[in-house]
């Protein structure tokens, strides 16, 4: 059974379709991977996923309830998270202050609050950060605690938008041995975005490629990057970290 599953999902803005029929079923612990040149709808994708838009046709249904058009802190409290390319923390707080507001509606009592904050925060290897201003952390460290967050909220399925981008290659690493520490040891499923195609191989178990909107293939790693169409519409490309539509 699919933990997350769209049914042609449509989304336009003031006539240019950013979404067409888009049909998309992930599995529960399964790992998929969201590639596509800028302006091909990815983020777009995420925001009809998580409710931050509503779509002009379509559904949206997790672990076998339709949440189509739900706001998104209520798809968020029933176990399916996502971060943001742009990472805003609060900046009067510490690292382990803004992972606590992210827990705060799922687990109670001030001391297992805090005490479940900092355990995040150490797994995301910023326990030397941790009772430091937010605004402190380097770029890398910024991803880290985005990432914080959302794990804070015990998700279920985690939506990644860009998690890599601006990330050094060697920055690269521990994220990538966490991600797949979560699916391994958590068992979380993740959707995630991404322009680095050696992340994309390594990680997922099925890609799927937008174009202009559409699904143009799906598939795994492999059979995606030697489809003709895929590498016309976008492996030709030089992979960039630009936000798209």
């Amino acid at each position: 059974m699919s933990v997350l599953e769209l049914s042609g999902v449509d989304k336009s803005f003031r006539g240019l379709r950013a979404l067409s029929d888009v049909d998309m079923a992930v599995s529960e612990g399964e790992i998929v991977g969201v590639i596509g040149p800028n302006g091909a709808g990815k983020t777009t994708l995420f925001n009809v996923i998580c409710g931050a838009l509503k779509p002009d046709a379509g559904s949206v249904r997790f672990a076998g309830e339709d949440v189509t058009g739900h706001k998104p802190e209520k798809i968020a409290r029933s176990g399916m998270v996502r971060t943001f390319q742009l990472m805003r923390p609060f900046a009067t707080m510490s690292v382990a202050e803004n992972v606590s507001l992210a827990a705060q509606h799922h687990t109670r009592g001030a001391e297992r609050l805090r005490g479940h904050a900092v355990e995040i925060v150490e797994r995301v290897g910023l326990r030397e950060w941790a009772y430091r201003p937010a605004t402190e952390l380097p770029t890398a460290g910024l991803k880290r605690l985005e990432l914080a967050r959302a794990l804070a909220a015990r998700p279920r399925v985690l939506l990644l938008d860009e998690v890599l981008a601006g990330l050094l290659p060697a920055e690269r690493e521990p994220v990538l041995d966490l991600l797949a520490e979560l699916r391994e040891q958590d068992g979380t499923t993740l959707v995630f975005i991404e322009h680095i195609m050696a992340a994309v191989m390594r990680l997922s178990d099925r890609v799927l490629v937008l174009d202009q909107g559409a699904v143009l293939a799906t598939g795994t790693p492999d059979e995606v990057t030697a489809d003709p169409r895929v590498i016309e519409a976008y492996l030709g490309e030089e992979p960039t970290t630009h936000a798209d539509a």
